[in-house]
């Protein structure tokens, strides 16, 4: 690994929070020729590097597609990564001129924006969902075949330690400013806190991430966590207030700048995991629903969900939900080309198939963002 690329990589974690735009349309690696596989990616500059790294020693083409500096996942649900995303490098590309085949290789997590059969309709090149981390593509074209592992999100204490610094560094600096003028001498206690609290709550997510699920925290999105972990902070300043000595104001002040860092920090905990669907989003409440007189048990939700809840019995051409690890990223509802999943609310609202292709979610969590075909 070289300098250059653990420089960026560090500097473009902590600007994580920044779209960071790269140039789309077609690169090379390698030496690619007219049989090399095609592989598909978004334009946030940290993706398209770190595939570009996973890709070394492999003879390939890399489309880039526009989408806006967001990374995959996020631009799939959010209406950044679609069909029409596709399509455009595709035919923009020059790619087509240069290989003799018509399969591309998208990331799976792609799946819940892009529309595999409306890509194949208009431009005839025949979709293949690759793994979800860049880290497996070279072992995964030595079959083109997925491996459970392969199919499936984590949460690892890399990815943990990347998150904790990502929310680290904006707020930290944005506080400091702010102690400067107001409370200078609090400023390097202050840094300290919210890095500290940030890669705590990250790091230690193992621990408490069953208690996510419980009611109290699926029903007011992560606000429980937040709380309990200032609730946690306070015993200790009141602890040290009492042994050491804390003047009343000092711990006012204390008091109330632990509130706003633990809410900073915490503003959507359960949205910045890969394995929960954001707190601020209704539709963590949802469920997905098969109607089992419209399913084949083709396998196109098995294939792209990132939790692998999905059990096919190609025998019986069924398919039935086996986990309840679902993040309601929507992914097989826009894959299943029998229309036969779609969400429901605890009311017993029903979200259908065409209202989760055309309208994707905005950062609250709403379907507003409509997507052309």
């Amino acid at each position: 690994m070289n300098g250059k690329y653990i420089l960026f990589n560090i500097v473009e974690t902590l600007l994580r929070m920044i779209p960071l735009r790269c140039k789309t349309g077609l690169t090379k690696v390698g030496n690619p020729d007219r049989n090399s596989p095609v592989f598909l990616t978004c334009n946030y500059h940290l993706t398209v590097e770190r595939v570009k790294r996973a890709l070394q020693g492999m003879d390939c083409y890399l489309l880039v597609a526009n989408t806006k500096g967001v990374n995959v996942w996020c631009a799939a649900t959010g209406g950044h990564l679609t069909s029409h995303s596709v399509i455009s490098v595709l035919k923009t590309s020059g790619i087509e001129d240069m290989v003799d085949h018509k399969t591309i290789i998208l990331p799976q997590l792609a799946a819940a924006g892009v529309e595999a059969r409306t890509v194949t309709k208009k431009t005839g090149w025949h979709v293949v969902w690759g793994p979800v981390y860049a880290k497996d593509i070279f072992e995964f074209t030595k079959t083109m075949k997925k491996t459970q592992s392969m199919k499936e999100v984590t949460f690892p204490v890399k990815q943990r330690l990347e998150m904790g610094a990502a929310w680290a560094f904006p707020i930290s600096v944005i506080l400091g400013l702010i102690m400067f003028f107001f409370w200078r001498e609090a400023v390097l206690p202050v840094i300290i806190l919210v890095w500290g609290l940030a890669f705590a709550l990250y790091v230690s997510f193992p621990g408490y991430s069953k208690w996510l699920k419980k009611k109290v925290f699926t029903e007011v999105g992560n606000g429980g966590i937040q709380l309990a972990v200032w609730a946690v902070f306070m015993v200790i300043l009141a602890v040290y207030s009492t042994l050491v000595g804390i003047p009343k104001g000092d711990f006012v002040k204390w008091s109330i700048t632990s509130l706003v860092i633990v809410l900073m920090v915490g503003v959507d905990l359960m949205g910045t995991t890969p394995v929960y669907k954001s707190g601020l989003h209704e539709e963590r409440l949802f469920k997905v629903v098969i109607d089992e007189e419209k399913c084949r048990g083709a396998g196109f939700c098995e294939h792209v969900c990132p939790k692998n809840c999905f059990k096919v019995d190609r025998t019986r051409h069924t398919a039935a939900l086996q986990r309840d690890q679902c993040i309601q990223c929507g992914a097989c509802i826009v894959q299943c080309p029998f229309d036969a999943l779609h969400f429901e609310s605890p009311t017993g609202e029903v979200l259908p198939p065409e209202t989760i292709r055309k309208y994707k979610l905005t950062l609250m969590g709403s379907r507003r963002v409509q997507v052309g075909k």
